[in-house]
């Protein structure tokens, strides 16, 4: 087991690489010159999207013995992150991440993490049960469920939270990562019985609950015994909703440079948004200026915004109209 000072504000378990971003957009990465590196992979990602709001923040994760993970270990303590619970795997090489960046709609990525991934050998001993009981907020990708021994891992820390206020479990499907979408529905059916908050994309709940219609896939998340589910619809923004309320937030408009990464900033804005007990609305104003702050920069880890860079936008985009459409 390996310690992680208590309390924690918020754990988040998972994925943690390199990031690999072309530094010319528009041409495939056949014909870059340059590049640059970065900390990446999505829930390291909200670790340090929550730290920069001042939160105490802690990831579980796995690197490889190489100068890929001396690279990750120094950037999670350089940016605020917790890695008492980030191991070095003594086989396995740290993975490195390349996209291509076609704005305003098209990033692919090129995911380089043969024969495994450090971070899906994730083991129960990396896990503190205080930390895990006693964090405020726990934050879990269903990437970490496709995999031995990172599944019973997983399970195991869910397990002592026992269903914990603030257990959030994204639904963060990547075809690539899984055998197939029923074997990825199977496992994310079984983790939803432990979280108390559930965040997709329409096409990532048709995954976990057969829906991809926003309010009914938000309703099938609830009747699995989520508190609140939040549904990201693109261009129509971000719907939410709880047993008591339903709230549509439109996209905050702005010139996207990389879309990456974007979807981790509102996860990190999320979290901070639950700790401070925000209404609904607020929450998902804050999370969706967040993460239009990250699209319009190259990087992602290092472009997550502080709290009065947020409010700064969300103050102008309150002056030039920008407003809720929130459906009761």
């Amino acid at each position: 087991m390996i310690g992680i000072p208590t309390p924690v504000e918020v754990l988040v378990i998972g994925r943690l690489g390199v990031d690999v971003y072309p530094l010319q957009s528009g041409v495939g990465l056949e014909h870059v010159e340059t590049f640059g590196k970065y900390l990446g992979g999505s829930a390291a990602n909200v670790s340090v999207a929550a730290a920069r709001y001042g939160r105490h923040s802690a990831l579980v994760s796995r690197v490889g013995d190489d100068p890929f993970g001396r690279f990750l270990l120094a950037e999670l303590d350089r940016l605020g992150v917790d890695a008492a619970a980030v191991a070095v795997d003594p086989a396995l090489k740290t993975p490195v991440t390349f996209c291509e960046i076609f704005p305003p709609d098209d990033f692919p990525l090129y995911f380089y993490r043969e024969p495994k991934a450090p971070d899906l050998n994730i083991t129960a001993e990396q896990f503190d049960p205080e930390a895990v009981g006693g964090s405020r907020v726990l934050w879990f990708t269903v990437t970490g469920l496709s995999q031995e021994p990172s599944r019973s891992a997983h399970l195991g820390a869910l397990e002592l939270r026992r269903r914990a206020p603030h257990t959030v479990i994204d639904l963060d499907y990547r075809p690539v990562f899984w055998s197939s979408p029923a074997e990825a529905t199977m496992q994310v059916s079984a983790a939803l019985e432990h979280a108390t908050v559930a965040v997709g994309n329409r096409e990532e709940c048709e995954i976990a609950v057969g829906e991809t219609d926003p309010v009914r896939a938000a309703d099938a998340l609830l009747e699995r015994g989520v508190e609140l589910a939040i549904v990201k619809q693109g261009p129509k923004g971000v719907l939410a909703k709880t047993r008591d309320e339903t709230v549509v937030v439109p996209p905050f408009p702005v010139d996207v440079v990389n879309g990456l990464g974007a979807g981790d900033a509102f996860g990190g804005a999320l979290c901070h948004g639950l700790l401070e007990g925000w209404s609904l609305e607020h929450m998902l104003r804050f999370a969706n200026v967040a993460g239009a702050i990250v699209a319009s920069r190259l990087e992602c880890s290092t472009a997550m915004p502080t709290s009065s860079e947020v409010e700064r936008l969300l103050g102008e985009g309150a002056r030039h109209g920008w407003h809720t459409n929130p459906a009761r």
